[in-house]
Parts: C-alpha cells; sequence; structure tokens
C-alpha cells in the first residue's frame, strides 16, 4: 500500500513539473502525461488482463463526468447566449458529419467494413474542450467575433453526442440492433438525458437554496460532487445519456445558483479536471500497447489528416455559412483547425475495446496516436494559427467565458495624512500627477467628508482616502512579521541607516498601542513588530544580510 502511494505521489510531482517545462516550451502538458503513462509501462511491459482494462474504462468514465460537468460549470452564459445556436448545432449535427465522413473514409479508402468505419468516426468525432482552453487561458487569447464562447460550448457539449454514436455503432457492430431500434436509442438517449439533467438541475437549485444548505465552509465542494454524479447516475439508469444530463446540470448550477460561490467552486473543478485530464491521458499512455503502434500509426495518420483537412472543416464550414452572425473563412478555418481530440476519444475507445466484440483492426492504438499527434501538433499550433488567420483580438479577455470571470475589479483603500511637508499640501486635486488606476474618493477635514473635485484644494491636516486596484501577483511574495530584539542593531537607528534587503520594505511598526506607517527616518526602538514585505524571502530572517 506505502509503496503505490509513493509511486502515485511521485508521478503527480512529475506531470506538475512537466507542466512547468510544457508552459515554458509551448508543448501541451497532456503530452507530458501520455509520453509518462509510456514510460511507466514500458517499465512493466505485461499485457493487461480484460479485467483490469475494464476497470480501467470504469475509472475513466468516472473522471468524464467531472470534465463534462466543469465543461458546463465553467460555462458563463452571459458570454455565451449569443453563439449557443451555432455552437449548439456544431456539437450535434457538427458532430455526427464528422463521424459519418471519417466513417466512409474508413470504408472507401482504408477499406474497412462498414460498422467498424462508424465505430472509429463516432469515437473521434468530439473535441477537447479542456485541451483547447488551457491553452488560450495560458496565452491569455482573446479571440474576436465570440470565438472563444463558440469554441467553449460546442467543444465542452459535443461528447455526448460522440458517446450516444459510439454507442449506436457499437451496437450495429454487435448486430443486435436494427434501424428503428437505433432511433428509438437515440431519442430516448437525447430525450431522458436532456429533460432528465432539466429536472434535476431544478431540482437540485431548489433544494440546495433551501433544505440542502451546507452549515458549513466548504461542503459547498463536496455537495456539488455529490451533484455531478447524481446528475450522470439517474438518467444514465434510465437509459438516457448521463454525460449530456451532467452537462446541463453543470451549466444550470454554474450560472443560475445564489448558494454557492462560483468563483470558488470554479476554481476547485479547475483543479478536480485537471487531476481527471491527468489520469486518463496517464491511462492512455500505460494502456498504449507500444510494440503494436507502428502497425498504427499509417492508418491513423491518414485518419488524422483527412479529419483535419476535410470532415471538421466541412461541417465547420457546413454549419457556420448557414447560423448568423456570418463567420467569415479565415474564422470557420480557426474553428476548424481548434478541433483537438482528446479525454472523451481516450474513453470511448476504452469502451469499444471492452465491448467484447473481435475488432479487424487496432481501434485503441489508433485513437492513441491521432490524439497524439493531435494534442502535439494542432495544440502547440493554436496561438500561431490565431494570429496568423488575425482572429487575435487583444482588446478582448477570453476569461470573460468562463463562470470564474469577476466583471468588478477588486479594490483597495488607504488613506494618507497631509501634513506640513507633503507635497499635495495646497494643490488641487486636478493638478496631482497621480499613477493610473489610482483616485481620489473622500477627503475627511475635521467632521467633514468630502468628495473631492479635480478644484478641490488639499489643505494642511486633511485625510485623503484613496483607491486602488488589489493587489494579485502571484509569485514568491510574502508578508511576514519581525520583532526587534534587546541587542538588534535596529534599534536605535533610522530605517534608511540600516542597508537592508533588496526587494524588501518595511510596511507598518506596531509599538505597543501604536500603529506607525513608517518612512524613511522613522527611529526602530526595541521591541518594534515589524511588518516586512518581501518580494524573494526564503529565510524569514529581516536582520540577516
Amino acid at each position: 500500500m506505502n509503496e503505490i502511494l509513493i509511486v502515485v505521489s511521485i508521478i503527480i510531482f512529475l506531470c506538475v513539473f512537466l507542466n512547468r517545462i510544457s508552459s515554458k516550451f509551448g508543448i501541451p502538458v497532456l503530452l507530458a502525461f501520455m509520453v509518462l503513462g509510456i514510460i511507466i509501462k514500458s517499465m512493466n511491459p505485461r499485457p493487461y488482463e480484460s479485467m483490469e482494462l475494464e476497470v480501467m474504462e470504469k475509472a475513466c468514465s468516472v473522471a468524464l463526468i467531472f470534465i463534462m460537468f466543469y465543461g458546463g460549470f465553467g460555462t458563463r452564459m452571459e458570454s455565451a447566449r449569443p453563439v449557443i445556436f451555432p455552437a449548439s448545432v456544431l456539437s450535434t449535427v457538427g458532430v455526427a458529419m464528422t463521424a459519418a465522413l471519417v466513417g466512409l473514409f474508413c470504408h472507401f479508402v482504408l477499406a474497412w467494413g462498414w460498422a467498424e468505419s462508424f465505430v472509429m468516426g463516432s469515437v473521434i468525432s468530439s473535441t477537447d474542450a479542456a485541451s483547447v482552453f488551457a491553452i488560450l487561458r495560458s496565452r491569455r487569447l482573446g479571440l474576436k467575433n465570440n470565438i472563444a464562447p463558440m469554441l467553449e460550448v460546442e467543444s465542452g457539449s459535443n461528447d455526448p453526442m460522440s458517446y450516444m454514436l459510439t454507442v449506436v455503432s457499437l451496437s450495429f457492430l454487435n448486430g443486435s440492433m436494427s434501424g428503428g431500434a437505433a432511433v428509438l436509442l437515440i431519442f430516448k438517449q437525447l430525450v431522458i438525458g436532456g429533460v432528465g439533467g432539466w429536472l434535476l438541475a431544478k431540482l437540485m437549485l431548489s433544494m440546495m437554496n433551501s433544505h440542502l444548505k451546507p452549515a458549513a465552509t466548504g461542503f459547498d465542494s463536496v455537495m456539488i460532487v455529490a451533484v455531478a454524479i447524481f446528475s450522470y447516475a439517474v438518467p444514465s439508469a434510465l437509459g438516457g445519456n448521463g454525460y449530456l444530463s451532467v452537462y446541463i446540470v453543470g451549466i444550470m448550477l454554474g450560472n443560475y445558483s445564489s448558494l454557492v460561490d462560483r468563483k470558488t467552486l470554479a476554481s476547485f473543478f479547475d483543479g478536480v479536471t485537471s487531476m481527471m485530464q491527468i489520469f486518463i491521458f496517464y491511462m492512455l499512455g500505460t494502456c498504449a500497447s507500444v510494440g503494436s503502434i507502428h502497425s498504427a500509426i499509417l492508418p491513423a495518420l491518414a485518419i488524422f489528416i483527412f479529419l483535419s483537412l476535410v470532415a471538421r472543416p466541412a461541417s465547420v464550414c457546413s454549419v457556420l455559412s448557414l447560423c448568423k452572425p456570418r463567420y467569415p473563412l479565415w474564422q470557420q478555418t480557426f474553428v476548424s483547425f481548434v478541433g483537438l481530440r482528446g479525454a472523451a476519444s481516450i474513453v470511448f475507445a476504452m469502451m469499444v475495446v471492452n465491448n467484447g466484440v473481435e475488432l479487424q483492426h487496432d481501434i485503441f492504438n489508433i485513437v492513441f496516436c491521432i490524439v497524439l499527434i493531435s494534442i502535439l501538433l494542432q495544440g502547440s499550433l493554436i496561438p500561431s494559427a490565431a494570429r496568423k488567420l488575425n482572429i487575435v483580438d487583444d482588446e478582448a479577455n477570453v476569461l470573460k467565458t468562463f463562470t470564474d470571470f469577476s466583471e468588478e475589479e477588486e479594490m483597495s483603500f488607504g488613506q494618507i495624512e497631509i501634513d506640513a511637508a507633503s507635497p499635495w499640501k495646497n494643490h488641487m486635486v486636478r493638478d496631482l500627477d497621480l499613477p493610473k488606476n489610482l483616485l481620489l474618493v473622500l477627503l475627511l477635514r475635521g467632521n467633514d467628508r468630502i468628495l473631492p473635485k479635480g478644484h478641490t484644494t488639499l489643505l494642511e491636516g486633511d485625510v485623503v482616502i484613496l483607491c486602488t486596484k488589489s493587489y494579485s501577483h502571484v509569485s514568491s511574495d510574502s508578508i511576514y512579521q519581525h520583532r526587534v530584539g534587546r541587542n538588534s542593531k535596529w534599534a536605535g537607528h533610522t530605517i534608511k541607516e540600516y542597508p537592508y534587503k533588496t526587494n524588501c520594505v518595511i510596511v507598518l511598526i506596531n509599538r505597543g498601542t501604536e500603529r506607525i506607517i513608517p518612512n524613511g527616518d522613522t527611529v526602530i526602538e526595541e521591541n518594534d513588530l515589524l511588518t516586512i514585505f518581501d518580494r524573494n524571502s526564503t529565510i524569514r530572517d529581516f536582520e540577516r544580510q
């Protein structure tokens, strides 16, 4: 048990390290997880038993539940509403068209059987939202014409359609389904999954805002995890599309719940989804048969080229050419290029392998190669493609697409007292050389509270209340406290007399009940408690040089 935990923790450490490398060199991090799985598998080349593969499939299916839920929960409907129609058509009709075209290619060009051809097309017909937006968010790529929210909704919602097509095509491969039964299955999947998800979301919202309101902070996250699992399991048990249901519930809870702190929960599920992505891509690497990949490379390359240059562009252009607002050809080209294959294709490929039917072609390893090429090639080129096609909008904020975006900036307030030596004394507000994003919001003069205008003159004794953006830089910055001891070389000296460390400043002195905001002439006394801001402190000893 301990050995397993040690290995798992080491793998996670390696994944975090690889994430830093991928961010530095622009290589999608999911590729690193896949390669890591291959390396671990090569250390133990024993083939997996069917039972082990079935357990892996179920575990990856559970991981996909959280990925789908966050796909909905993280979508900000205020931004997505203008493009909801083209995105929805892309995620349904577009996916079906892509699957059909790939199926026809496999049958007529690669000479596969009909059923197996459409199984292949169904498995890789959806795109991966997490991979795309990990790149867009890390590069802060704002896109023109609401393309970012359209990609978010389309890629976040097309997995249920791909799953449904995979189930139907597998049934034909088994020879257990007729045309009429296929239509009935699709109807059940859509109705039970869609309507059931909507009803469950309404029920959950009602209960969470009243009877099930958590009594303690932090239980919101626990409750939402249970909601995600429940919203998949119930419709799925009734023969519906559980992935569609969990996506709908995610959208409604992420946008219309007044109970939860959506920003905090979005961050929580962002971390959970990242772990699920790591797990699925790591499993793909461990399940892939490295010795058999060479025979899958050529068909995978052929399918990928057809998928990228024909099937995906044809489906995207067919849909977007008929939708309003109109999208120029170069924008349609970018949308089709961003169709990365990812976690859902891996899970559905595992489902095909574990179906029990003898396959004529190595679908799993072919999907492995397609995902590998897609992540490596397309993923790395997305920023360049956006700039080459003139899609980047420097004024747009891609973070507005997500529910953890806040229109309101966090603000901080402070105060300055105008003394006899202040350079602001006897000056009007409009004559002050104020930095950008700094505003004088209130002036305290005796018992008077004055809203300062441009012509307001600051007088000695005035207290000025300032407003600016909150500090939010994430780095090794730290704030800590230091007590001046009896034998300290600080005692009796002014701050400007002591050559303290670079990037380090005293921001507050607590002296008994008095709080002092220091300047260079402030004398440090024995027993003072110094509050220190340090840009890169690792050893919190202010007096150590």
